[in-house]
């Protein structure tokens, strides 16, 4: 029963009319939900949805992807297209919420009605991505969003899971001493659809192009995101691309998206620090506790 002088908490099918009907701030209670315990509930109301078109933007920190991102808001925008932000931040260790929240720098379009702007914590999630991110993605094609654009952490985890979302994928990286190199290392290079050398006006920025053009063949292409020099040409590039796929490959990026989610929900099983102890202290070995975590048999060892 609620309190005297409150409002009973919407409904999700009144959240989901309401959104449709153009509020911003329903469309934000949804996304709430998914990141929580109702979030199958929030996909069970919402019926048939066709596909959004994710363009996902990876990369190092300091590459400029929120600049990026926020140059592309306004590109599309421009078009009257309706645009939604996807920003994973790394978790609050205090509060589980997204540390950063709405980048600064996309604040120009934060009263754009037609652009919705959201932060979603990593809540420990190792692809890079949140876990609810696949269903917010299905809820913003639900609410007729006509393109998602999906920036990740970008503080160190596996970014590999923004294949499985996104097309294109999209690394930005800025030019320095063995930046295509380091990217190689950390396999941005092998989920890149395009590469983007961003803050193309500095020195080295030659020379990075180069060396990604002999580390890949996806297409690589410059940029002053912070002057909107080169946004034409990557709207192009994206709005061209469509990844030549095979049932593999679709399978193989499924396979690691499946894998990650249930890797993040192993992570928070309630049995996970008990066996933690007991194969500490030696009272069960690593085997039998993970025989014990998938609920195998209690005694197994390998």
């Amino acid at each position: 029963m609620s309190r005297p002088g409150r409002a009973a908490p919407a409904s999700v099918p009144d959240l989901l009319a309401a959104a449709r009907g153009g509020s911003v701030r329903s469309a934000g209670r949804l996304l709430s939900l998914v990141e929580g315990d109702r979030r199958q509930e929030v996909l069970d109301a919402l019926g048939p949805v066709a596909p959004v078109r994710v363009a996902g933007v990876t990369g190092p920190p300091g590459a400029g992807k929120s600049t990026t991102i926020a140059a592309l808001v306004g590109a599309y925008r421009e078009r009257d297209l309706r645009v939604a932000v996807l920003a994973v931040d790394p978790s609050s260790p205090y509060s589980g919420g997204a540390l950063l929240g709405d980048r600064i720098r996309m604040a120009a379009h934060t009263t754009d009605p037609g652009v919705l702007i959201r932060s979603l914590a990593a809540r420990g999630h190792l692809g890079g991505l949140a876990a609810a991110v696949p269903a917010a993605v299905r809820v913003l094609a639900a609410l007729s969003y006509d393109l998602v654009l999906l920036e990740t952490v970008g503080v160190g985890q596996s970014e590999i899971e923004i294949a499985a979302v996104a097309d294109p994928a999209i690394v930005v990286l800025a030019p320095g001493a063995g930046d295509a190199v380091q990217a190689a290392k950390a396999g941005l290079l092998e989920v890149a659809d395009l590469l983007v050398v961003n803050k193309a006006d500095r020195d080295g920025a030659s020379q990075t192009v180069r060396d990604l053009r002999n580390e890949t063949g996806a297409a690589v292409l410059t940029l002053v995101a912070s002057k909107g020099e080169g946004i034409p040409e990557l709207v192009e590039a994206i709005d061209a691309h469509h990844r030549a796929d095979t049932r593999e490959r679709r399978t193989a990026r499924a396979r690691a998206q499946i894998l990650s989610l249930a890797q993040t929900r192993l992570r928070a099983h309630p049995a996970l620090a008990d066996l933690a102890g007991a194969v500490a202290d030696g009272d069960c070995d690593p085997y039998a506790a993970v025989d014990r975590l998938f609920g195998g048999p209690p005694g197994a060892s390998g």
